[in-house]
C-alpha cells in the first residue's frame, strides 16, 4: 500500500503538484482541490479513468518503474494538442559526441558500448544526427551509472521505481542510470539498458515525455521488447526538432528511413468493383495511437496504409492521446488496447460519456485543442473528462460553426498532415484549422473518398460544380491525398480560439 506521503511526493516528482509540496512535513497545506486536479492530470496523461481519486489501477501504475524525469516540463503548463511533446531546447548542431564516464558494475564495458551506441542510432535513423564516442575530452552528453545521491541533487532510489534521468540540451544533456537496477542484456529479466537508454536519449536531444502509450518516450518502464521499433510518434517528434533524414549512413545506425508522410494504402489493392470503391461512404474512421488509419463500413474494415466490435455498424471511433481507441454503436461503447478489449465492455455511453448522445454520427479528438467532439444531425459536443461536469450547458452547439461542414456527418478524423478531416456519403471535406473553414484547393473540396483515400483507379478525382463527379486520366491518378497537402505535415497548431468551440 502506497502511503499518502509517496503519493504526494511522486505527484510533485513529476510535475502534477508545485515543488513546494514535495516533501510533506513542510507545513505547505494541499486543499482538496489542487490535490483532486493533480491526480486527474495524472490519470489523463497516464491513460487510466479520470476519478480524481487514488483507486487501485492509479496507484499500479505509480508502483510501476520509470523515467525521473518530469512528465509536464513547468509547474501549471498549458495541455498541448500534440501527442509527442518538445521541452523546448535542442542541440544547434546535429554531429553530437557522447562519453561513457562511468560503467555499471555489472556488466561488460564492451557490451555496454554496443547498447549505448545501439540506443543512439534509434534516433539516427529517422534524422541526420550523428553520435560519436570518445574517451577523452569535451563531450555533448556524458553519461554516468550512479547510486543514491550523486552530486546533482536527484539521488536515486535503490531497485525499482526511477531508472534513470537525463538532462535536456539547454542543462546540458547528460544522462544518469541507477546502477542499482539490474541491468541486462538481450533478456527479459532484470532492466533492459538498451530501452532506457534510448528513451533517456530522447530527453537528451529535447524530447520530454508522450502521453501515447505505445511511445519510447512514455514514462513508463514497459517490459523487455525482443522486436522493437521506434513508435510514429517518437519519429514525428524528433523530426519536430532535427528534420528527416536526408543523409545516408552516419550516426552510430544502421541509418535509413524516414517518417511515413504518404497516405498508407490498403495492403491488398482494392479492386474496382470492391464495396469502398462503388459505394465509399463509411461509417467511422479514425488513426490508432500508431498512426495507422481504419475505416469501417458495416461488418467489416479497412487498414489504409477483419472483426467489429459486435454486430452491426459502428456509428462513431476515435484513438485518444492515451493510445486508447473508443467505439461506439447505438448507446453503448468500448474502450481498446490495440485489438484487446480493455476492460468490461460495452458500457453504456451515459454512464462513460454523460452529457453525450446515444446513436452517434462521428467523433474524434480535435487537434486544435486536444477535445474530445461529437456530432449528431446538425448538432455538435464537444467533451473534456478533466472538466466537471465534462460537457458544458452551452452545447450542443450548431454544426454550421465549423463553416463549410454539412449535417450529418458519417466520419471525422484529425490526419497526421495536422489537416482535420470529415465524411459524407461518398465525399470528403478537408477542413483548416487555422482559417476554420473548409480548405480553398484545386480540385476543390468536397472530392471523391474513393479516389483520394481509397486509391480506387478509373474513379472520380473531383466534383463539377453542378456537384457531378468529374474522371481524370488515369495516368494523372495521384498516389495518395498526400500529393496536394505534404505543406502541412510539419504544421505545428496551436489551440483555436474560436468561441464557437
Amino acid at each position: 500500500m502506497l502511503s499518502l506521503a509517496f503519493k504526494q511526493l511522486y505527484l510533485s516528482q513529476f510535475g502534477y503538484l508545485s515543488p513546494k509540496y514535495r516533501n510533506p512535513t513542510s507545513g505547505n497545506l494541499l486543499d482538496h482541490d489542487t490535490w483532486e486536479k493533480a491526480i486527474m492530470e495524472f490519470q489523463s496523461f497516464a491513460g487510466l479513468n479520470v476519478t480524481g481519486e487514488l483507486d487501485g489501477e492509479t496507484m499500479q501504475l505509480m508502483s510501476l518503474p520509470r523515467c525521473g524525469v518530469k512528465d509536464k516540463v513547468g509547474y501549471g503548463s498549458d495541455s498541448r494538442s500534440k501527442r509527442y511533446a518538445l521541452q523546448g531546447s535542442r542541440w544547434k548542431v546535429k554531429d553530437l559526441t557522447y562519453r561513457i564516464s562511468k560503467y555499471p558494475r555489472r556488466l561488460e564495458r564492451a557490451a555496454v558500448d554496443k547498447e549505448i551506441a545501439k540506443a543512439f542510432s534509434v534516433w539516427s535513423e529517422y534524422t541526420d544526427l550523428r553520435f560519436t564516442p570518445k574517451k577523452s575530452g569535451a563531450v555533448h552528453i556524458d553519461i554516468r551509472f550512479e547510486e543514491n545521491e550523486h552530486g546533482d541533487g536527484d539521488p536515486f532510489d535503490g531497485p525499482g521505481g526511477t531508472l534513470a534521468h537525463a538532462y535536456f540540451p539547454v542543462y546540458g544533456g547528460d544522462a544518469h542510470f541507477d546502477d542499482a537496477e539490474q541491468w541486462t542484456i538481450d533478456k527479459p529479466r532484470g532492466t533492459n539498458l538498451f530501452q532506457v537508454a534510448a528513451h533517456e536519449f530522447g530527453h537528451s536531444l529535447g524530447l520530454s515525455h508522450s502521453d501515447v502509450r505505445s511511445a519510447l518516450m512514455a514514462p513508463f518502464y514497459r517490459g523487455y521488447d525482443p522486436v522493437f521499433r521506434l513508435d510514429s510518434d517518437d519519429i514525428q517528434g524528433i523530426q519536430t526538432l532535427y528534420g528527416q533524414k536526408t543523409r545516408n549512413g552516419g550516426g552510430s545506425g544502421s541509418g535509413g528511413g524516414n517518417v511515413p508522410t504518404r497516405t498508407p494504402r490498403p495492403k491488398t489493392p482494392i479492386e474496382l468493383d470492391s464495396e469502398l470503391c462503388t459505394s465509399p461512404k463509411i461509417d467511422a474512421i479514425f488513426n490508432t495511437a500508431d498512426g495507422s488509419t481504419y475505416a469501417f463500413k458495416g461488418d467489416k474494415y479497412y487498414k489504409l496504409t477483419e472483426n467489429a466490435v459486435a454486430e452491426g455498424n459502428i456509428d462513431a471511433a476515435f484513438t485518444y492521446k492515451n493510445g486508447k481507441t473508443y467505439f461506439f454503436q447505438g448507446t453503448k461503447y468500448w474502450r481498446y488496447q490495440g485489438r484487446q478489449v480493455d476492460g468490461d465492455y460495452p458500457k453504456e455511453i451515459s454512464e462513460g460519456f454523460t452529457g453525450i448522445p446515444d446513436h452517434l454520427d462521428s467523433a474524434m479528438v480535435w487537434g486544435g485543442n486536444g477535445k474530445i467532439y461529437f456530432y449528431k444531425g446538425s448538432k455538435f459536443w464537444r467533451f473534456d473528462p478533466l472538466k466537471r461536469p465534462p460537457v458544458k450547458s452551452t452545447y450542443p452547439k450548431p454544426i454550421s460553426n465549423w463553416e463549410g461542414v454539412p449535417n450529418s456527418i458519417d466520419a471525422a478524423l484529425q490526419y497526421t498532415n495536422g489537416y482535420t478531416y470529415f465524411f459524407k456519403d461518398d465525399k470528403y471535406y478537408r477542413f483548416n484549422d487555422r482559417t476554420f473553414t473548409i480548405d480553398q484547393a484545386d480540385p476543390p473540396f468536397p472530392r471523391p473518398t474513393a479516389h483520394w483515400w481509397y486509391g480506387c483507379k478509373n474513379t472520380p478525382s473531383t466534383f463539377n460544380t453542378l456537384g457531378n463527379v468529374r474522371l481524370q486520366k488515369s495516368d494523372e491518378h495521384p498516389d495518395d491525398i498526400t500529393n496536394l497537402i505534404l505543406d502541412a505535415a510539419a504544421d505545428e497548431h496551436q489551440p483555436n480560439s474560436r468561441n464557437g468551440l
